[in-house]
């Protein structure tokens, strides 16, 4: 949840279109990060199919796709993917 909270605050922050904490969800650059984070945990724990699996929903879902073995910093921000 704490991850959650800090991708609004940071959308939030860096896109002035935003009005609402609940309109950050409908974008995909937030969506396909939680779909990363998961992704990236199942790829640590060696289960690369499951990760590959689910990076491969979250590109057909929201047109940005992010390998789960990469390994994204603090404060990244996809405005248009």
């Amino acid at each position: 949840m704490k991850y959650i909270k800090e991708q609004i605050e940071l959308i939030r922050k860096k896109d002035p279109a935003i009005k609402s904490n609940l309109e950050v969800l409908l974008y995909p650059s937030f969506r396909v990060l939680i779909y990363y984070k998961i992704a990236h945990f199942l790829y640590l724990r060696k289960h690369y199919y499951l990760a590959r699996l689910l990076s491969e929903k979250a590109k057909r879902k929201t047109g940005i796709e992010i390998h789960p073995g990469a390994i994204i910093g603090k404060n990244l921000f996809i405005d248009h993917g």
